[in-house]
């Protein structure tokens, strides 16, 4: 199963970094946030990413076309007048990354219709490139082929900033929408697993995924959440950056489930 990862926004509320980098990119324990998710796919043997860039998209794909030298240790030889390179270690990870450029102002949906063909007629999983997590990855696929509904969506209760979700007690997404004064919901954090038929509730680059196509799966019953109690985290202010740069410096980041 490939895994989509929505990775062109502007970052704006983190723009002492992002004025240089996609938000993706921006550093978290020395590398890219973007690669500490892609880490905890491939931690639950998810080794294919298809990543949807746009602003500055050549960061993307500069990075993963260096990766093999990031991650081997390298001894350059010019003692006989030639620019020679011996590799002696390689710790890169065993991974197929497809970097698109789905525009630069193109919404979240449209990211997604615009992959489609590297998708292909398959179920796929789909996140966010800001937001770090000990989700059990595995469980939530199984969770996915248990229910056949379009959907599923993973759900945590982070307080009062984001969007709702109305969930039953069948874990049914009844309702997607915008929080209201006094809500305590459960918030979409991501980690979704669709069917390949979701992605025609597209309609085009304008499209915001958790508008009109979580709407409308959701009102049909075909929108499911997988409740995640563990940790979850975004990163999307100076703040939240350095809470998690410090978690990770201490040894206490619980999203890291990967060997070193």
């Amino acid at each position: 199963m490939k895994v989509v990862l929505l990775a062109g926004g502007f970052g704006t509320r983190i723009s002492e970094e992002s004025q240089f980098k996609p938000k993706p990119m921006v550093d978290l324990g020395g590398m890219p946030i973007l690669l500490h998710i892609m880490k905890l796919y491939s931690a639950h043997g998810f080794n294919e990413f298809i990543i949807c860039a746009g602003y500055k998209q050549h960061v993307i794909k500069e990075y993963f076309a260096d990766y093999f030298l990031h991650t081997s240790d390298i001894t350059y030889d010019f003692t006989s007048g030639k620019n020679e390179m011996t590799v002696h270690r390689n710790h890169s990870e065993p991974w197929k990354v497809t970097v698109v450029d789905t525009g630069l102002n193109t919404m979240t949906g449209g990211r997604v219709k615009r992959v489609k063909d590297y998708i292909g007629d398959e179920p796929f999983m789909l996140t966010y490139g800001d937001g770090v997590s000990d989700i059990n990855i595995t469980e939530l696929v199984k969770f996915h082929q248990s229910h056949g509904k379009l959907v599923t969506m993973s759900a945590y209760n982070a307080g009062q900033r984001f969007g709702v979700l109305d969930i039953d007690e069948n874990g049914c997404i009844n309702e997607f929408r915008e929080k209201t004064q006094g809500d305590g919901n459960m918030i979409n954090i991501g980690f979704m697993v669709c069917q390949p038929e979701f992605v025609n509730y597209i309609d085009g680059d304008s499209t915001v995924l958790e508008k009109k196509p979580m709407e409308t799966v959701a009102k049909i019953g075909q929108l499911m959440a997988y409740k995640h109690e563990g940790f979850w985290q975004c990163m999307d202010t100076v703040r939240e950056k350095e809470t998690l740069e410090k978690m990770w410096v201490k040894g206490e980041a619980p999203w890291k489930v990967w060997a070193d």
